[in-house]
C-alpha cells in the first residue's frame, strides 16, 4: 500500500492533540524528566492518576543521562538499588554498598515504564509561569520551547493540575517563577529559595529526602530541586537520592489526593 504524506501528518497531528487534551485538567503536573519526575511520575500513574510530565529539552532524564562528566555510568547505594530492580533495570555491584547501571539504560527504561503506566511525556515544553488562586497553585502557563529561546512574542497556554512538582534540579524553575513573580513567601526556613550548597555526597543523599515536600501550596519539590528549594548539598553523580525522592514525592502527593477524593 503506497505511503500517503498526508495522511502521516494528519495522523501525527490529531494524536498529539487527543494527547494534550487529555492532559489539560490533570491530578499531578511534573515539570522535568529528571529521575525523580519520572520516577514520581510512574508511581503515580500506576495509582490510577492522570499525570503528564513538561520538559524543556528535546531529550529526557536530566543530569542522569549523561551520567558522570558524560561518562555515562551512574552510581546508586543500596536503597536507589531497590528502585532501579523494581523497573528491571540492570545494575552490577562495585565495592560493598555501592552498584553501578548503564545510564542510557537507566533513562529509557525508566520513561518507557512510566509511559506504559499510562504518563504523557510533553517534550519541548517550556513552563513560564503558574496558576495560583487563593494563595495556592493550581496550573502551569505552558510554551514551546523554541519561542523561549529565540525571546518571540508568543502567547502561552494553560494546564490545570491538582498538584504540580517541581523535578527542575539545580535550577528549581518553578519555584524561580513563583519567588520573582508573586513575591510569595516559600514553606523554607527565610521564606525564599535557600539556594544549593555545594557537594557533599553523604549528605546530600539523606536531606535530598528530607526536603522532598510542599515548598508552596500546591507545589512540591523533588530530587535536586528539593535541595536546592531547602539549601542543602548537591551530590554528583550518585543517584539512589533521586530516584528515592521521586517515590517520596509519589507517596506524599497519593496521599493527599486520596484525601481530597
Amino acid at each position: 500500500m503506497p505511503l500517503d504524506e498526508l495522511k502521516i501528518t494528519q495522523a501525527i497531528i490529531e494524536r498529539f492533540t487527543e494527547k494534550l487534551k487529555s492532559a489539560l485538567n490533570l491530578d499531578v503536573a511534573i515539570v522535568g524528566a529528571g529521575p525523580s519526575g519520572m520516577v514520581a511520575s510512574y508511581y503515580l500513574a500506576k495509582q490510577g492518576h492522570n499525570v503528564a510530565i513538561f520538559e524543556k529539552k528535546l531529550s529526557i532524564g536530566g543530569g542522569m543521562w549523561g551520567g558522570g562528566m558524560m561518562f555515562n555510568q551512574i552510581v546508586v547505594q543500596k536503597e536507589g538499588k531497590r528502585i532501579l530492580d523494581e523497573f528491571g533495570v540492570k545494575t552490577v555491584p562495585y565495592r560493598e554498598g555501592y552498584f553501578t547501571a548503564d545510564a542510557i539504560e537507566a533513562t529509557t527504561v525508566i520513561c518507557a515504564k512510566a509511559c506504559q503506566a499510562g504518563v504523557k511525556v510533553f517534550n519541548c515544553i517550556s513552563v513560564e509561569d503558574v496558576v495560583v488562586r487563593e494563595g495556592r497553585v493550581c496550573g502551569l502557563v505552558i510554551n514551546w520551547s523554541p519561542v523561549e529561546v529565540t525571546g518571540l512574542y508568543v502567547d502561552p497556554l494553560v494546564v490545570r493540575a491538582r498538584y504540580v512538582v517541581d523535578a527542575t534540579g539545580h535550577t528549581t524553575e518553578v519555584m524561580k517563577v513563583i519567588e520573582r513573580k508573586m513575591g510569595a513567601r516559600l514553606l523554607t526556613p527565610s521564606g525564599k529559595i535557600e539556594g544549593e550548597r555545594s557537594l557533599w555526597a553523604e549528605v546530600a543523599e539523606t536531606t535530598t529526602l528530607e526536603n522532598t515536600k510542599e515548598a508552596y501550596p500546591g507545589i512540591f519539590v523533588s530530587g535536586m530541586a528539593a535541595n536546592a528549594t531547602f539549601g542543602s548539598y548537591r551530590m554528583g553523580p550518585i543517584f539512589g537520592g533521586m530516584l528515592l525522592s521521586g517515590e517520596r514525592v509519589a507517596q506524599l502527593i497519593h496521599k493527599r489526593l486520596q484525601q481530597e477524593n
